[in-house]
């Protein structure tokens, strides 16, 4: 039964430190990346489909994406999702192609993305939490209706706290390396 448990929080934490990674993935630093415009949306045929299901993203250079709609109609709509997206990209189109420059980051920018990228590990981190305050109410409600022994709810609370301080470190890491990342000039 604990081991249920153990295995339910450590899958539902690895969703959350796989959920802080895709939004780290919308911090851009200054250099191309595809996964920046993961989250640019448009609708086509009446469904909000994303826009790396509707053309091929490429990094042309080390500033610059690619984007090659696979139907030369969609160009304008895609120039406008990727004005409206809210990441502060101007994409220019020539013939068949859209390019997407990347601007440099200024130091005041980089430091609100890192402010940004700090609230989005805190919210990990305090689902991290909430997933080991889930789990050790399981562990206390098996020692409660008498499933387990005192010792076992222990030692299920310590398996519990391991996972917790593992996937921090994660968060932690994955929070240091996006920072240096935007510092990186």
């Amino acid at each position: 039964m604990i081991n249920e448990i153990k295995q339910d929080a450590d899958q539902r934490m690895d969703k959350s430190v796989l959920a802080l990674n895709t939004a780290f993935k919308k911090i851009r630093t200054g250099r191309a990346h595809p996964g920046i415009l993961e989250s640019v949306t448009l609708s086509y045929y009446d469904v909000d489909t994303p826009l790396n299901q509707l053309a091929n993203i490429t990094v042309e250079d080390g500033r610059t994406l690619a984007v090659s709609p696979w139907e030369k109609s969609l160009i304008p709509q895609i120039e406008k999702a990727i004005l409206k997206s809210d990441l502060g990209l101007n994409p220019s189109t020539s013939g068949g192609l859209i390019r997407v420059p990347m601007p440099a980051l200024t130091e005041e920018t980089r430091k609100g993305y890192i402010r940004q990228a700090r609230h989005e590990a805190e919210n990990t981190r305090i689902a991290v939490r909430n997933i080991r305050r889930d789990a050790n109410g399981d562990v206390k409600e098996l020692l409660k209706e008498k499933f387990i022994t005192e010792d076992e709810g222990r030692r299920g609370e310590e398996i519990v706290q391991k996972l917790t301080d593992k996937h921090m470190a994660m968060v932690d890491a994955t929070l240091t390396a996006k920072e240096r990342d935007l510092l990186e000039v």
